[in-house]
């Protein structure tokens, strides 16, 4: 049975020491559970007994395609009407706490964790939480980029458990990636995939890509390499990757260490320029 970690409650204590594992570079930054307290969330407009923990947004020097959000819903807290604010963007939501309901064009979806649904840009949904206990989720935001011949992906609502995990190859197991969606799809333009290390499993070599990465820590702790650095990261914790920047990991606890991957894929970088488009 899959377990699915989340922001920390609270404050610490007073007695507590700050040094802490948080760090922001020029290449990667390493949020840790215990700095996601309670004051550092945001209430969203249009959005009622609801809060986030903004984890990733496009900003200099940061996040340059995505935004992520640790989305809390309170009992009887969702959307007010139409979930996402902008008609361009399409979103990802896995839950990991609580059973949400998802109306998404007219429909209803009862969610539980592990709950992964698409939403292609310009779609229209919204989310309730009917319980009388929270429900917590991730909420990836990426605008759709349009290529000739290329059409919208449909929209889809799924759960983790539907999903054999993927070995790498000459692993046996011990790397293994949960897709979504097919990598060869050129209608996604984002992927939002589930990679699990079995204990002792790793990166066997420094990946050094175009694609950014978001990833959430879900369960188990390794020693990730950022850049230049070994960094230990665990259940909880989240990590941003600019694009090239190396990244390899240990899977280095008692039990599986899994995360939540955003990559930007399937497009041309576009040239930047006086003739090029805005």
């Amino acid at each position: 049975m899959s377990t699915y970690a989340g922001p920390a409650d609270g404050l610490p204590p007073q007695t507590q020491i700050h040094t802490g594992r948080a760090v922001f570079t020029e290449a990667y930054a390493v949020i840790p559970r215990g700095v996601m307290r309670d004051i550092v969330t945001s209430y969203l407009p249009g959005w009622d007994k609801a809060h986030a923990w903004i984890i990733a947004r496009p900003m200099s020097g940061f996040s340059e395609t995505f935004t992520q959000y640790i989305l809390t819903l309170d009992p009887e807290g969702g959307s007010q009407g139409q979930g996402e604010p902008e008609a361009e963007v399409q979103g990802v939501l896995f839950v990991t706490e609580g059973r949400p309901v998802l109306t998404l064009e007219g429909e209803e979806h009862a969610l539980a964790p592990g709950g992964y649904a698409y939403l292609p840009a310009g779609s229209r949904w919204s989310l309730k939480n009917p319980q009388t206990t929270p429900a917590t989720l991730h909420w990836v935001r990426k605008i759709w980029e349009p290529a000739p011949g290329i059409e919208k992906p449909p929209a889809f609502v799924t759960n983790e458990q539907h999903h054999a995990p993927a070995s790498m190859p000459g692993t046996k197991g011990d790397w293994a990636t949960t897709r979504f969606v097919d990598p060869r799809d050129l209608r996604h333009d984002m992927h939002v995939n589930i990679v699990t290390f079995q204990p002792g499993g790793l990166i066997p070599f420094e990946e050094t890509h175009v694609m950014e990465h978001g990833l959430y820590v879900l369960e188990g702790k390794a020693v990730y390499k950022l850049n230049r650095d070994w960094v230990e990261v665990e259940a909880g914790d989240f990590m941003w990757l600019r694009a090239y920047c190396p990244q390899a990991c240990y899977a280095g606890g008692p039990g599986p260490f899994r995360y939540l991957l955003y990559k930007d894929v399937n497009r041309h970088p576009r040239l930047r320029g006086p003739w090029s488009r805005p």
